[in-house]
């Protein structure tokens, strides 16, 4: 005999119970939703940014689209420095590399106490320098004609090197019509200011020059700390960049050539705008004279021509509109 036990079948009302989803209106929805949001992104760890031109924008993002600008410009370089400097950029430079005077003798040590002149004269130093953010060549060239012609030195060598391939290639392109083409006195390096190659070793650099470059690094200040690695004791850092007009009527009348006719021309020029517009709100972004000088210091470089109450430490040229900035190596580095 088999026995039949019944079950009490669960009603309707109670399966529909087990089944239905608390009730939630649509507001109520919304408010949740913005409030898992707002937690996440308190949770999430904050994006690092910096400028571009008067753009805030991710760190990381920086260097590709200053490549691209820097894309955009190569074959027009000269131009655009000339809109923007009215020209007077040529005489910098002139003027930059002959107060760095590459090639000259070194001074005598003080060991050279002989009364023999002979016996006091030095060997030639030969300049190994390293030109960043150079590639068009301008201030190679420079370097390598001074050396040669001023100094009678054929044997110093620069090494220029950009991050932008572009620019390295309108370089090679340039040096075609120089007489250092083929010399391995001219090398061309794509690299990172900010994390040089191993190539570029601690402490076997004499000179390091950065014209009109550094204003456009994400990290300006890991430029200078590079800087510092490679230069030899005694090396001279140099930097020629545009910089904060101190005359308040040259000021005004710079700004209003900048900001109002620099990026219309670029656009007739070169149809480019947007790339023109960067580079002078760049220049506006960029340190004033007393502040990157104080950059330049807290690396550890010497800071000549700055007098003992901290004023000076650089050289304005054209009213500020640029200025030169250099800083020394110690000899005698604390450990």
């Amino acid at each position: 005999m088999r026995l039949r036990i019944n079950t009490p079948a669960s009603s309707p009302s109670k399966i529909l119970q087990a089944n239905r989803q608390p009730y939630r209106c649509l507001s109520c929805s919304l408010r949740l939703a913005q409030t898992q949001s707002q937690t996440q992104s308190q949770n999430a760890a904050p994006q690092a940014t910096t400028h571009f031109g008067f753009q805030e924008i991710p760190s990381s993002t920086k260097s590709s689209r200053v490549s691209t600008v820097f894309s955009s410009v190569a074959s027009s370089y000269d131009t655009m420095n000339d809109l923007i400097s009215l020209g007077i950029h040529r005489l910098w430079k002139d003027h930059f590399v002959r107060s760095l005077n590459p090639g000259s003798k070194p001074l005598p040590t003080p060991s050279s106490s002989s009364s023999h002149p002979e016996d006091q004269q030095q060997p030639r130093k030969h300049w190994t320098m390293l030109d960043i953010a150079g590639g068009t060549g301008d201030i190679a060239f420079r370097l390598l004609d001074h050396a040669t012609l001023i100094n009678n030195d054929h044997d110093s060598k620069v090494i220029v090197s950009d991050i932008n391939p572009a620019m390295l290639a309108e370089g090679r392109k340039r040096s075609l019509s120089t007489s250092y083409a083929n010399s391995p006195r001219l090398e061309w390096l794509e690299a990172n200011a900010e994390t040089l190659p191993s190539a570029i070793e601690d402490n076997s650099i004499d000179l390091y020059t950065v014209a009109f470059g550094i204003r456009n690094f994400t990290h300006p200040q890991k430029a200078l700390e590079e800087a510092f690695r490679v230069l030899k004791p005694g090396g001279v850092f140099a930097c020629l960049e545009f910089s904060k007009v101190e005359n308040q009527l040259l000021n005004a009348v710079y700004k209003r050539w900048s900001f109002g006719a620099i990026p219309i021309i670029g656009q007739l020029v070169a149809g480019d705008r947007d790339s023109y517009q960067y580079l002078v709100e760049s220049i506006e972004k960029f340190p004033s004279q007393r502040e990157w000088r104080d950059r330049i210091a807290e690396v550890g470089f010497l800071i000549p021509r700055m007098d003992l109450e901290g004023e000076g430490g650089w050289e304005d040229l054209t009213g500020g509109v640029a200025a030169i900035h250099k800083g020394v190596k110690p000899l005698n580095l604390k450990e």
